[in-house]
C-alpha cells in the first residue's frame, strides 16, 4: 500500500474521559492498553469516521458497561495530508483475536511513517471505518481536535436499568 493525499478534509470522532489520566486527544491510552493496530511501542490515536461508530467502539472496549464521565472530541484532518486505506483481503486474520496480524501491520505502518492516518474497517461495525492517527508523523501538527463535549448515553443500550 502507498500513501495518498486527501482531496478533502476529514472529520473523525474520539470518546474519552476528560478527567482521566491523559487528555482525550492523546495516544497515551494506546500505550497502556494497545488496540488492534498498535503495540505499546507505537502509540496511535484511535478515532472513528462517525460518532455512532465511536460509541460502539467505546462500548466494546468497556465490555458493555456504561463508561462514566465520557466526552467526545471532533477531529479535523485537513485536505492535503496523507492517508492510507487498509484493504481487508490484503491481510488474512486482521480481525482476529488476539490481533497479532493487524498489530504487526500497524507497527510497520507507524515505523515507516507512510502516512498520517490509516483508514480501516471497524470490526464491530464493518461498513464503517476507524481512523488511526500516527502522532509521530510530521503532519500530525496540522490535525486539530475540538473542545470536548459530554456523551449522553441512551440507557436502552445497557438494558432497562443500565449496568453502570
Amino acid at each position: 500500500m502507498t500513501a495518498q493525499i486527501l482531496d478533502r478534509g476529514l472529520t473523525s470522532f474520539l470518546i474519552g474521559d476528560p478527567a482521566g489520566v491523559h487528555p482525550i486527544f492523546d495516544a497515551t491510552g494506546s500505550t497502556i492498553a494497545p488496540g488492534r493496530w498498535n503495540t505499546s511501542e507505537n502509540p496511535l490515536i484511535y478515532s472513528s469516521e462517525h460518532y455512532s461508530t465511536a460509541l460502539l467502539e467505546k462500548l466494546v472496549r468497556g465490555n458493555g458497561r456504561l463508561p462514566p464521565n465520557q466526552h467526545y472530541v471532533e477531529i479535523a484532518i485537513p485536505r492535503g495530508l496523507t492517508y492510507e486505506v487498509f484493504l481487508p483481503p490484503s491481510l488474512p486474520g486482521w480481525d482476529s483475536m488476539p490481533p497479532s496480524a493487524s498489530r504487526k501491520f500497524g507497527r510497520q505502518w507507524c515505523a515507516e511513517k507512510r502516512s498520517l492516518i490509516l483508514i480501516a474497517p471497524s470490526v464491530v461495525a464493518r461498513l464503517d471505518n476507524n481512523i488511526m492517527i500516527n502522532p509521530a508523523h510530521p503532519e500530525f501538527r496540522l490535525v486539530e481536535a475540538s473542545l470536548h463535549q459530554p456523551v449522553f448515553w441512551d440507557r436502552r443500550l445497557f438494558g432497562s436499568a443500565g449496568r453502570g
